[in-house]
């Protein structure tokens, strides 16, 4: 049963879960979860991928006729999926229990079809849409989706080097600046030799890693 399908203990708003996907950075989606009846009802909602989304509540009772707001938000993603498509899918289970149960007295077999209970159940997708696609229709939002996220992808990796780099040069530099400044303490006559060849070395390293990150073309996904 899709969320689209009328359902006898509850309904459910939007019928599918739209995230704004970025790299790095979180998106949610609220989801209006209402109670069609004049029973208490118990929820659950599950999900393929756990570790993806976070989930507020994911568990809950809803007094009779009323209705609760689940927050489903994506952790920030470093890559993205292929063509922006997500296989990831939501599940939200849900059954009548007592009036004025609360959630901590839930029994561990609330939501278990073998309980003999009857249990609802309502299947969500996922849909990842891009920020340039906000405003146009969905095909258009398909279409921008499908072009993007590859070229994203691999700048996004090159200005991840660049910058890893850009750190790794700086922490040198401080580490080098103390080894000198304790070289000089103990009056060492040939370590300023030393300290401009170990200089020198590291400077064409890093200059290698920068051009390497930087020349690079984009690899195709």
């Amino acid at each position: 049963m899709t969320a689209a399908t009328a359902n006898q203990l509850i309904s459910v708003q939007p019928d599918e879960l739209r995230f704004i996907f970025e790299l790095d950075k979180q998106s949610f989606c609220d989801l209006k979860v209402a109670n069609n009846t004049e029973n208490h009802i118990a929820f659950k909602v599950k999900t393929t991928s756990p570790k993806k989304y976070f989930v507020r509540p994911n568990t809950g009772v809803i007094q009779p006729w009323d209705s609760c707001v689940i927050r489903v938000t994506l952790q920030a993603q470093r890559e993205a999926p292929p063509d922006m498509q997500c296989k990831d899918k939501f599940l939200l289970q849900s059954t009548a229990v007592p009036p004025n149960t609360d959630v901590d007295e839930l029994p561990a077999d609330t939501f278990n079809k073998d309980s003999g209970k009857a249990i609802e159940e309502c299947k969500l997708r996922v849909l990842y849409i891009s920020p340039s696609s906000q405003g146009n229709s969905e095909d258009d939002a398909l279409g921008n989706s499908v072009r993007s996220p590859d070229a994203n992808s691999a700048l996004q990796r090159l200005k991840d080097e660049r910058d890893a780099a850009v750190r790794q040069t700086q922490q040198l530099q401080q580490d080098l600046d103390m080894l000198k400044r304790r070289k000089l303490r103990k009056g060492d006559p040939g370590f300023s030799l030393m300290f401009a060849a170990f200089v020198g070395l590291i400077g064409i390293m890093v200059g290698c890693l920068l051009n390497l990150s930087l020349s690079s073309p984009p690899a195709a996904e």
